[in-house]
C-alpha cells in the first residue's frame, strides 16, 4: 500500500469538467472561462447553466423563473420551523431549514436547494430580528430577491452587482471540503438534499468557511493607520496568522482576491472602510516579506470577501450561510456530476494500531 498523505494531499480523488485550480499560476477556471472573464458580467443564474450543463436541462432564462417558482416553494417550507431555528446560531438554522427540505418533492432537487439557499438566509436572519419575515418576489434574480428579503426594501444596483459577483467568484473551487463531501454522500446515492446538508456542515467548520469574519476582527483590533505595521510585526513574531492571507493551494495570489478587490473599489466610499482596509493589506504585504523572505504569502479571497460583504451591510454570522448562497450552485453541479457516472467513493486507510498479541 502507498504512504498516507495528510489530508490528502496531491491525490487525485475526482475526474471534472467543472472547474480547475491552478495554484502554480493563480488560475480558477470554470468551464473553460477563467474567473475573471465570468465574474463582474455573470448571474447566478448564468453560472448555474453553465456548470450544469450537460446534467441538467436549461438556459439562463428558464433556470431563472425555475429558481423563482421554487424560492416560493421554499418559502413554505421555511415557515414552520422559523420558531424552533430562534434557539440556533444562523449557519445551525440553515442547516435545520435544508435538512427540512423533502426528497419526495417534485421539483428538480438541484434547482430547490440553490432556490432554497437565500430564503432561508434572509427569513431567519429577520425572524432573529423579530422584523417579519419577506416571501420572494419570483421575477428577480437570486442576488436581488435575497437582499430584498434581508432588508426589506429593493436594493441598489451596485448592491446587487456586487453580491452577483461574488456569488459567481466563489460558486466553486475544486474538491474543496465541503463539495468533497457533497460528493462523497452523493457517492452513496442519498441524494442532492441530504449531499449539501452535507456540504454545509462541512463549510461550517473555522477553518473553510468561517475565514472573512475573522478578518474584520483584525481591522477591528488594529484600529488606525499609525497601528498597521506595529501591530502586524507583532502578530507575525508571536507565531498568529494574519486572516485574510496565504493559501494552501495558491502559491501567488489568489485571482478571487484580485475579482472581489475590484468589488470592493465599486463600493468604496461612505461609511465603510474599504480605503482603511486597502491600507492594512500593503502593511501587511510589505511586514510579511520583511519578516518571511523567501516565502511567498500572498492576499486571499476571504481579505476582499470581508470587505465586501461589510459593505453590503450583512451582519459577520451572515458570512458563511451567504457563502454557502454562492458555493451551492457548485456543490450541486458536483453532485449531478457524481450521481452521473462516478462510483461510491471508498478510499483505503493505513492501520497504524496495535496488532493482536499471538495467543500463548
Amino acid at each position: 500500500m502507498s504512504a498516507a498523505s495528510d489530508g490528502l494531499e496531491g491525490i487525485v480523488a475526482a475526474e471534472t469538467v467543472l472547474s480547475h485550480v491552478d495554484g502554480e499560476q493563480g488560475r480558477l477556471i470554470f468551464r473553460g472561462y477563467d474567473i475573471e472573464q465570468l465574474a463582474g458580467d455573470t448571474s447566478q443564474e448564468a453560472l448555474a447553466a453553465l456548470l450544469w450543463d450537460g446534467f441538467a436541462d436549461g438556459d439562463p432564462a428558464s433556470i431563472g423563473k425555475a429558481l423563482g417558482a421554487a424560492r416560493a416553494v421554499a418559502f413554505e417550507i421555511a415557515q414552520p420551523l422559523l420558531v424552533p431555528a430562534r434557539s440556533l446560531t444562523a449557519i445551525e438554522g440553515l442547516r435545520l431549514l435544508l435538512a427540512a427540505l423533502p426528497d419526495a418533492s417534485d421539483l428538480p432537487h438541484h434547482v430547490l436547494a440553490t432556490a432554497a439557499m437565500p430564503v432561508f438566509v434572509a427569513a431567519l436572519a429577520r425572524d432573529g430580528l423579530g422584523q417579519a419575515v419577506l416571501p420572494p418576489d419570483p421575477a428577480l434574480s437570486q442576488a436581488a430577491d435575497f437582499l430584498r428579503m434581508l432588508r426589506g426594501e429593493p436594493a441598489e444596483p451596485e448592491h446587487v452587482t456586487a453580491l452577483e459577483t461574488y456569488l459567481v467568484t466563489v460558486a466553486d473551487h475544486g474538491l474543496n471540503a465541503s463539495t468533497f463531501t457533497a460528493r462523497v454522500v452523493a457517492s452513496t446515492q442519498a441524494g442532492v438534499f441530504s449531499s449539501v446538508v452535507a456540504g454545509l456542515c462541512a463549510l461550517k467548520g473555522p477553518l473553510h468557511g468561517g475565514a472573512p469574519g475573522p478578518v474584520l476582527d483584525m481591522l477591528d483590533a488594529i484600529g488606525s493607520e499609525d497601528r498597521i505595521e506595529p501591530w502586524l510585526e507583532r502578530t507575525i513574531s508571536q507565531g498568529d496568522r494574519l486572516m485574510g492571507f496565504g493559501h494552501r493551494v495558491y502559491r501567488v495570489r489568489d485571482p478571487r482576491a484580485d475579482v472581489l478587490k475590484g468589488v470592493a473599489l465599486g463600493l468604496r466610499g461612505g461609511t465603510n472602510r474599504i480605503r482603511f482596509a486597502e491600507a492594512v493589506e500593503a502593511g501587511a504585504l510589505k511586514v510579511l516579506a520583511r519578516l518571511k523572505p523567501g516565502r511567498r504569502i500572498d492576499t486571499n479571497v476571504e481579505f476582499y470577501t470581508a470587505l465586501v460583504l461589510e459593505a453590503l451591510a450583512l451582519p459577520r454570522d451572515l458570512f458563511t450561510p451567504v457563502f454557502a448562497i454562492g458555493r451551492v450552485v457548485g456543490w450541486t453541479a458536483h453532485i449531478l456530476e457524481q450521481t452521473q457516472g462516478g462510483r461510491i467513493i471508498r478510499p483505503q486507510s493505513a492501520y497504524v494500531g496495535p496488532m493482536p498479541k499471538a495467543a500463548a
